[in-house]
């Protein structure tokens, strides 16, 4: 079997929801960034990143991803939307929401999803941690939301699809566990 460092790094990979309280060094964020510019794309690269350190704004998108939750169907985003000692971005120092712009003649989901995938890779292989977050999206769907979409900058007429948080991993990585068998079909 073929091994090199670009599988390690996608093999080791895992979510992380413990971190410690410091922010990430720079240059550790301009390479992760770097990364998720350069992932594939329908050709027209119509996302855009915004990057949130500000303790009090993370915060701030937690309550209102929270708020969202509490109003929503599902009962288990209901319930934790409701926990107090919940928090949506796990305390991380850097959150990076990925936005695409609307007026785009092709999906935009697959080409931002990309992008994401490309920044938590990238993350892993400068020894940071992350994790893929859905749940603060719910915040743009808050009665907050236009509010919090001028506060971040998000270019007029961007909708965000996607969102992962990044930082210094509090302990040890989760080892990978096995892959479900039979995910896989060759036809030669």
């Amino acid at each position: 079997m073929i091994i090199n460092e670009t599988l390690k790094v996608i093999k080791q990979r895992r979510s992380v929801r413990s971190y410690k309280g410091e922010q990430i060094e720079e240059e550790e964020l301009q390479a992760i960034l770097e990364a998720g510019l350069y992932a594939p794309n329908a050709g027209d690269q119509a996302w855009h990143f915004t990057v949130v350190q500000d303790r009090g704004l993370l915060d701030k998108l937690n309550l209102a991803a929270k708020e969202a939750a509490r109003q929503t169907d599902m009962k288990h985003l209901r319930e934790l939307g409701s926990n107090e000692k919940f928090h949506c971005l796990y305390n991380a120092s850097t959150l990076i929401i990925v936005t695409g712009d609307e007026r785009s003649p092709i999906p935009l989901d697959a080409d931002c999803a990309a992008a994401t995938q490309n920044l938590l890779i990238a993350a892993e292989s400068v020894g940071l941690g992350s994790c893929w977050i859905f749940f603060v999206l719910m915040a743009f769907d808050s009665p907050q939301g236009p509010e919090l979409r001028k506060e971040l900058k998000i270019p007029d007429g961007y909708r965000p699809y996607s969102s992962a948080v990044f930082g210094y991993k509090k302990g040890a990585s989760a080892k990978a566990p096995e892959r479900k068998p039979n995910l896989i079909t060759c036809i030669r």
